[in-house]
């Protein structure tokens, strides 16, 4: 039962536009499945955008040719017969970002929500970057609803805690997310620097890995006794070989 959570995944490559980063290669060494693996692409945060399902195939096909590569399209209806089918049959299922909040309702008008929850009881790795990370959460800070970032509370909470991305990079994730810890509208939880992955195996925190240097995980957790409400305790990331 593994979930990677994560602020990174596909990397920018000068030559192609994207390579395959180190974390998804962890992910995969996590499902610790066959010669062949198969991995399914989720592009629901995006809106399932054809061009960014191009790029992902492109990729793998290029970096990792042995793995199986799928993807699961919801819009304008399911592109497999038997969705629950195709997802049980994975050895990983990568989530991409977007819009967390569009992702977890149109998840659940498919019954997602319940399908994911077995997929990863049944050993299916369950990872993903931005939305991807998000969704497997109780809640975080999202700008699914514009500009401004707000707080999204219904997540999946296959893990029992609160997450947020980009915690280095967007300058308001790291005051709203302290403040709505500190509040009680999130639970405690994790924070990501870009570059950044949360490995979970059940819900306990097995390691941070990271693709780069000088980028971090954070506890945030609710203490009354500090100025902000809430207390930040970083936490030094493994780094992942980059091949």
């Amino acid at each position: 039962m593994n979930i990677l959570a994560t602020s990174a995944g596909f990397a920018p490559d000068g030559r192609w536009g994207i390579r395959v980063g180190p974390v998804i290669r962890h992910a995969l060494r996590l499902a610790q499945s066959p010669a062949r693996p198969k991995l399914c692409l989720l592009a629901t945060a995006s809106g399932d955008d054809p061009a960014s399902y191009a790029r992902y195939y492109a990729a793998l096909a290029r970096d990792l040719p042995d793995v199986r590569v799928s993807h699961l399209a919801l819009f304008p209806m399911p592109n497999v017969a038997d969705v629950r089918a195709h997802l049980l049959d994975q050895d990983v299922i990568w989530v991409g970002g977007g819009s967390v909040a569009n992702l977890l309702a149109v998840w659940r008008v498919h019954g997602l929500d319940s399908i994911m929850k077995e997929a990863w009881q049944a050993g299916v790795v369950l990872a993903g970057v931005s939305a991807g990370s998000l969704c497997w959460h109780a809640g975080g800070t999202t700008d699914s609803f514009g500009p401004d970032l707000r707080p999204v509370t219904d997540g999946l909470a296959l893990l029992p805690f609160s997450n947020t991305p980009h915690y280095d990079s967007e300058a308001g994730r790291r005051p709203l997310y302290r403040g709505l810890v500190a509040a009680g509208t999130l639970p405690p939880g994790w924070a990501t620097d870009d570059g950044v992955g949360l490995h979970f195996r059940g819900t306990e925190l097995v390691e941070a890995v990271a693709d780069r240097a000088d980028a971090y995980a954070w506890r945030v957790e609710r203490d009354s006794a500090v100025e902000a409400g809430a207390r930040e305790t970083q936490v030094v990331p493994r780094r992942l070989p980059d091949v």
